[in-house]
């Protein structure tokens, strides 16, 4: 199916933002720099009836939900989470996929879209503050939280925001090709793909544990985290044999000692990039990762990108990420995690 008409729903109460996104990518008219005619709608409960909106006051939709029914692509906008969604709403959705088009949900609109039943059995995405929530409510869908978005070919769900953007301009790519998505990237100052998932953007990527007796030594260690620490010589310092060490560790903290001492050495090296100016070499070293070698690789599998491209992005000392040159052939399942 084409993608000419988009047409947003817009639930009570509506994230500006996120409608916003789709209203830049697919309601703005850049014909004559070669960008396709898109038509974009606002649809709500009801045309010309205000959506009330979380900042305040109310969006003023021109129709209504019916327009699902010929639309080539729905979106599905952040909104507020709700308990239930009007059946009409979900009616509309799961009708407009039955009929071929692409159902799109960006941050909290992945909700909608689980409600419908359409995401069952299928890997999927949301804003990873929702993704404890979204995984009780929907045990049926495989959520995760290590990818910008995530492509089930008619079913597109994105993370939390701005990674709307990410998912709009990869439709655009898959659908019209590479570059009408680096002609709309390019007005919007957006990269027209950005690597990693949303484990960079989260203040802290596991829980933070906390532990009554070991606490003590856990402090010691990460203030010592350039030292060689080792399973042996942790339970050796807390007065224990190693199997008592390493299951009283689990029990504490919720993880293994190995894979705390990993993930506090990564947080440790985020912090370094964004306050420092230290180069990677010395800031591996610092973290007790040796390094930058060995660094470059937790930091990849732990926040899913690189310490430069991290430092570029959160580092208010340098420049911005570069707008990286448009791959030939898109890629049609999910971001680089």
């Amino acid at each position: 199916m084409a993608l000419q008409r988009v047409v947003a729903l817009l639930t009570e109460p509506m994230a500006p933002f996120e409608h916003a996104v789709a209203s830049e990518v697919f309601g703005m008219d850049r014909t004559e720099e070669g960008v396709p005619d898109f038509e974009f709608i606002s649809a709500g409960p009801v045309a010309g009836q205000p959506v009330q909106v979380m900042t305040g006051g109310g969006f003023l939709p021109t129709h209504d939900w019916s327009e699902a029914a010929t639309a080539d692509l729905v979106v599905l906008p952040a909104s507020g989470i709700r308990e239930d969604y009007p059946d009409e709403l979900l009616d509309v959705v799961r009708e407009a996929h039955a009929r071929g088009a692409t159902v799109l949900s960006i941050c909290s609109g992945s909700f909608v879209l689980a409600a419908t039943g359409l995401l069952d059995g299928k890997r999927a995405t949301t804003h990873w503050r929702y993704l404890q929530q979204f995984k009780e409510r929907f045990p049926q869908v495989d959520v995760t939280m290590d990818v910008l978005f995530v492509d089930n070919g008619s079913l597109i769900t994105s993370a939390g925001t701005s990674a709307g953007i990410d998912a709009c301009l990869h439709l655009v790519r898959r659908e019209h090709g590479a570059s009408v998505a680096t002609t709309i990237a390019r007005r919007m100052v957006v990269p027209p793909q950005r690597d990693g998932g949303q484990r960079q953007y989260v203040a802290t990527p596991v829980p933070e544990c906390q532990a009554e007796s070991l606490q003590p030594l856990l402090d010691e260690v990460l203030a010592t985290l350039h030292e060689p620490h080792t399973v042996p010589t942790l339970a050796k310092r807390a007065l224990m044999s190693e199997r008592t060490f390493a299951r009283r560790f689990v029990a504490e903290t919720g993880t293994t000692p190995h894979k705390w001492l990993l993930q506090q050495r990564v947080l440790r090296a985020r912090e370094l990039l964004e306050a420092t100016d230290s180069s990677v070499e010395t800031i591996a070293r610092e973290v007790g990762f040796g390094s930058a070698a060995v660094l470059r690789a937790h930091f990849q599998t732990v926040l899913g990108t690189s310490p430069q491209r991290y430092r570029r992005a959160f580092s208010p000392t340098q420049a911005p990420i570069p707008t990286p040159t448009p791959t030939p052939t898109p890629t049609t399942t999910t971001a680089p995690a």
